[in-house]
């Protein structure tokens, strides 16, 4: 297929570009700064330089959004608004109100938007619509690249479709595979999941690729890496009745153009932020860890002023994660770790405790950075700077959530 041959291309295109395979003495070399442009790829985005942590929230009041419609007037059946005004949406986001009607028309759609402004809803609320004008066995195929996120979207798509009848089978590592098959023999119109778990039951035969006509990848700059890219290309592959793709990020790779456009010809594009910039309602600084001090040692400090109330630290290694958490809780801090060593139902737990504040602190790896839909959380903390600045802007994008104000902090050596 031709999307499988673009995906070869990309791989060996990549292979070649980056030094670390060529030899390369100075890749990464200490004491280089190279500002990263929109066309570098992660795996060569050398080293960010502290000045991409800073960035001063404007005082004034930012204007937000505001739609010209009221949700009352969204062309959708009036069950699903019912539903919406129950979980207190007034009006649609940006992203929500400038791609409904090309979703509803089936039309195949690209759409990039800051974290945190309802992009879940923007591709759930026509489909849903969709999925009660149409055949109502017409399958839907949501992938992620995260767990928690496909658990968000499920528990987004079982309230906006309360009592309407549809049902949705979410598919993710960590739990029962039996489950997931005996789940999948249930009538359902919607099935979300992680690649890994849904290429599974591919192969057990619980999953019927050719079943699905709609195929969403929400957080497809990811996707679409070299990573999760193999998994994508199995399920494309067996999805011979395609009839619409939809994409959703906050971030975008350029070098991706060419898979994109092999995957969904004639893409309409919806762009309501500028391209790999991070949110200008955060507060965003650097904090220098100067020769002897610990960053233990600060991050506690830190977390004793009572402005610290709901905080999201991000370590780069597992290892690291529970290190930092095991340092706050002996220093008598409420604090909990989700990373991919730990079960599923553990991660939720922790999650969970974070989101109702019976915990101060949650420290995590890049795995809740994507999708994770966490309300007031007053600060993020880079424990280490991240490796490219689409893992900057998906971490700090866990504060200053729909509008709201946040503040980042990224330690420095």
């Amino acid at each position: 297929m031709e999307f499988s041959a673009a995906l070869t291309n990309y791989f060996i295109m990549e292979y070649y570009k980056d030094p670390r395979w060529r030899g390369k003495k100075n890749f990464n070399q200490k004491n280089t700064v190279r500002k990263r442009t929109p066309e570098r790829k992660k795996g060569n985005a050398g080293i960010l330089s502290p000045g991409h942590f800073i960035s001063k929230a404007p005082t004034a009041q930012i204007v937000s959004y505001s739609s010209d419609r009221l949700i009352d007037e969204l062309p959708v059946d009036d069950a699903i608004i019912r539903n919406l005004h129950k979980k207190g949406y007034e009006k649609p986001t940006e992203i929500q109100d400038k791609t409904i009607e090309a979703i509803l028309n089936g039309r195949n759609l690209m759409g990039l938007a800051q974290t945190g402004t309802g992009k879940t809803g923007a591709f759930l609320i026509p489909l849903i619509h969709n999925l009660l004008r149409k055949d109502a066995m017409r399958q839907i195929l949501v992938v992620t690249p995260t767990r928690e996120l496909a658990l968000q979207i499920d528990s987004e798509f079982r309230s906006i479709a309360h009592g309407l009848r549809l049902f949705s089978t979410c598919l993710i590592g960590g739990t029962s595979v039996r489950r997931d098959v005996e789940n999948l023999r249930r009538p359902g119109q919607i099935v979300i999941g992680t690649p890994g778990r849904l290429n599974d039951m591919v192969r057990q035969g619980a999953l019927k690729m050719n079943r699905f006509t709609i195929l969403v990848l929400d957080e497809f700059d990811r996707l679409l890496d070299m990573g999760f890219a193999p998994d994508i290309n199995k399920l494309v592959e067996g999805m011979n009745n395609r009839a619409q793709t939809i994409l959703f990020s906050a971030t975008e790779d350029k070098s991706q153009k060419a898979i994109i456009g092999k995957l969904m010809p004639d893409a309409y594009e919806v762009r309501v932020r500028d391209e790999n910039v991070s949110a200008d309602n955060i507060d965003q600084d650097i904090i220098t860890v100067k020769e002897g001090e610990k960053k233990i040692d600060i991050l506690l400090k830190m977390v004793r002023d009572k402005s610290f109330e709901k905080v999201l630290v991000f370590a780069d290694t597992k290892r690291g994660v529970s290190r930092i958490c095991r340092d706050l809780r002996k220093a008598g801090i409420t604090a909990d770790e989700i990373h991919g060593d730990k079960s599923q139902n553990y991660r939720i737990k922790a999650l969970e405790s974070f989101k109702n504040r019976k915990i101060q602190v949650l420290v995590a790896t890049d795995v809740a950075a994507r999708g994770l839909d966490i309300t007031n959380v007053s600060h993020v903390i880079n424990f280490q700077a991240p490796k490219d600045m689409e893992s900057y802007i998906h971490r700090i994008g866990r504060t200053g959530r729909a509008g709201a104000s946040g503040k980042a902090l990224t330690f420095i050596n």
